[in-house]
């Protein structure tokens, strides 16, 4: 491949699609040298058996949690069961998801980055306000979906806080934290109690009580129109629709739909029809539930789990700014990002075994030269 002009001998630093020697030749990159043999498989084995334990550790610890917070199941309500061992298999996907996530090179350095900004002194001390307004626009309200579409962020919100809503009520619930205990046999009046300790009194027909017997209505309302939006935009879209994958962008959307829609008719059966209904209604809201929490470790519903990393990520991104010039492309000069932030991109691409991490300090205008001036002198040598 054709090579930038070739700097002095002081810098000369190597070149994208230079051809280098063996190992310590004048031509290698600084990084080269001989490769350690591994054994094809091993690496995996090894992130499977730190994945099953993490997994295995982190469902024994949600069960002792639920036995000890439904205080030795006193607490603990036996028709909610299946959704309680939901939650188990949930836990233990999502702990086994994320240590193979984590364990890869690029998802583990900028993991151990996120987490060295958001304990850092230093930063606190330079922008004390950094991490909480990051945790607001970039966790909470997701702005930057807001540069892409008003609709899709709209849609987005109505999805986030109806999941956030209908979590906060449903888990403690399911794992016998929360209780409502009637204090005259058949109410009005009840007390909220969480680990078996009063917290609030109220009278179910008053409007904090018609609010705490109908979060999960509220939910399934704000959840409804938001997945819906989704599930017609997936069906009109052409850009939707080309990449789409009905495992992985469709059976989210329509198992929120139903867990939703299903909610909703329980309470309509319950209210207007006298209980009409109501067995198989609870069946099939308890099925669609069930499945949708074991479902999430292993779709596209695990990016609810990843996300609080990527906060860490913006975090060492906007720190690194306060102190750092940004580098500048090799060829060009136009700025590119940071220098920490680059060189954790080469320190990635060198551990993926990828021997030509200098491209991360060229811009992509500058890549795309090179890769064609390449291409026009040693490819198409000789044509006309």
């Amino acid at each position: 491949m054709t090579e930038p002009p070739e700097p002095s001998a002081a810098a000369a630093r190597p070149a994208p699609g230079a051809r280098t020697g063996s190992a310590g030749a004048p031509g290698s990159p600084p990084h080269a040298g001989p490769r350690t043999a591994v054994r094809p498989g091993a690496g995996r084995r090894s992130v499977t058996g730190r994945a099953t334990a993490a997994g295995v550790i982190v469902s024994a610890l949600l069960i002792l949690a639920i036995v000890f917070g439904s205080r030795l199941l006193e607490n603990f309500d036996s028709a909610l069961l299946p959704y309680a061992v939901a939650t188990v298999f949930l836990a233990f996907g999502v702990a086994y998801r994320y240590t193979v996530w984590v364990s890869a090179p690029g998802a583990r350095r900028l993991f151990k980055q996120g987490w060295r900004s958001f304990f850092s002194v230093a930063n606190f001390r330079k922008a004390p306000t950094a991490l909480p307004r990051m945790i607001a626009t970039y966790l909470a309200f997701q702005k930057f979906l807001g540069a892409r579409s008003h609709a899709r962020w709209a849609a987005h919100q109505l999805i986030f806080w109806g999941c956030i809503l209908a979590a906060l009520i449903t888990f403690p619930l399911t794992w016998g934290w929360f209780t409502f205990t009637s204090n005259s046999g058949s109410g009005p009046g009840y007390e909220m109690r969480i680990w078996g300790f009063k917290i609030i009194g109220f009278d179910s027909l008053d409007f904090l009580g018609r609010l705490m017997f109908h979060g999960l209505d509220i939910a399934a309302v704000l959840v409804i129109p938001g997945a819906s939006y989704f599930l017609w935009r997936r069906m009109k879209d052409r850009g939707a629709i080309t990449g789409q994958r009905f495992a992985y962008d469709l059976v989210p959307l329509i198992a929120l739909v139903v867990i939703s829609v299903t909610g909703l008719l329980l309470t309509f059966s319950s209210i207007f029809l006298h209980g009409g209904g109501y067995e198989f209604l609870a069946v099939l809201h308890m099925v669609s539930v069930v499945f949708t929490l074991i479902y999430i470790p292993f779709g596209k519903f695990f990016h609810i789990v990843q996300r609080p990393a990527a906060v860490g990520m913006q975090l060492f991104k906007y720190t690194a700014r306060q102190d750092q010039e940004v580098l500048g492309c090799r060829r060009c000069e136009e700025p590119i990002d940071t220098g920490p932030y680059v060189e954790n991109l080469r320190g990635t691409m060198r551990d993926l075994g990828l021997d030509f991490d200098e491209w991360a300090e060229y811009c992509p205008r500058c890549k795309r030269v090179l890769r064609g001036s390449a291409y026009l002198s040693q490819v198409k040598r000789g044509f006309k």
